[in-house]
């Protein structure tokens, strides 16, 4: 089975699981790995592998609308290189300090390809769930979306033209900014919240198969990073690389009408208005479009990417 097959299973099983991070009186955990083949293509600093691997578990705590206290790292590398090992934890360090949490350690351990395991706690108690959206809500977005896809093309292209300029300009965009901040300023208004790391479009059909809801989203409210443009080949390629590449861990949520206003006033990062949710089709257990079109379940996958 693949990789949503089986989480989809062992939700079926495991109480607590079923959002980006499990909720046990009030203390918020959760685990990622990240992989060298998978998650940092060729040119990824050490430093910029702490940063983003550290932060994809701290993304899940902002998801929850949760103050996130604490990160730690499990480091698998073929060998264990002196700068290297420097380079990663002051990654992982600086990325915690920018959300107000602490790195606090982690394991070493000898593997035949460079491998991260990071789990991240935080705290809450009213965490948001996927599970709360209704129809009529506002969907709505943190931030831009396309900034690793945009990364991930300047790693081929430094790559292609050994360029240091080209390779650090995506080492730079891979090092994307936890929402924290933004997850406990929606929290009090936000109906549902999960963050954008298998992309938009596959973040709003796991938002939607949750909540029992449908979605209707107009792409051309869809926030694309700026760097995007610096990459692609024409506007159904932006379009692509902003809703269907992934890996960008920005907030998707959905709020009341009536709230929007005051979530975007709020919320530390620009925070856009992208669709509505809509009733269920029972006949069309899917029932989410994208212009009026059926919006493809397609996105981010371990194992296939």
């Amino acid at each position: 089975m693949n990789e949503r097959s089986a989480l989809r299973m062992l939700g079926e099983t495991l109480p607590h699981a079923g959002d980006d991070a499990a909720v046990v009186d009030g203390q918020v955990v959760t685990t990622d790995m990240l992989h060298d083949t998978t998650d940092f293509p060729d040119g990824t600093t050490r430093y910029t592998a702490g940063w983003r691997a550290v932060g994809a578990s701290l993304s899940d705590v902002a998801a929850m609308g949760a103050d996130a206290t604490s990160a730690v790292a499990v480091y698998a590398a073929p060998s264990f290189e002196d700068d290297d090992l420097r380079e990663f934890v002051a990654g992982a360090n600086d990325v915690c300090e920018s959300v107000e949490a602490a790195y606090v350690g982690g394991d070493l351990d000898q593997h035949v390809e460079f491998t991260v395991a990071t789990t991240a706690l935080g705290e809450t108690d009213d965490p948001v769930r996927r599970s709360g959206a209704e129809p009529g809500d506002a969907i709505c977005v943190t931030g831009d979306l396309g900034r690793s896809a945009a990364g991930f093309r300047f790693f081929q292209r430094g790559q292609t033209e050994e360029s240091a300029e080209l390779l650090e300009r995506a080492n730079e965009l891979f090092r994307f900014p936890p929402r924290v901040a933004a997850g406990e300023a929606l929290a009090p208004v936000a109906s549902s919240m999960m963050d954008s790391s298998d992309g938009l479009a596959r973040s709003l059909h796991q938002l939607a198969e949750a909540s029992g809801c449908g979605v209707d989203v107009d792409s051309t409210l869809v926030p694309i990073h700026a760097a995007v443009d610096d990459v692609a080949t024409d506007a159904a390629d932006r379009l692509e690389l902003g809703a269907f590449f992934g890996e960008d861990f920005e907030l998707v949520c959905t709020i009341p009408t009536e709230d929007v206003e005051a979530a975007t006033a709020a919320c530390p990062v620009p925070l856009t208005q992208i669709g509505e949710v809509t009733e269920a089709d029972r006949e069309d257990a899917q029932s989410l479009t994208m212009d009026g079109e059926p919006l493809p379940d397609r996105g981010y996958t371990h194992g296939e990417n």
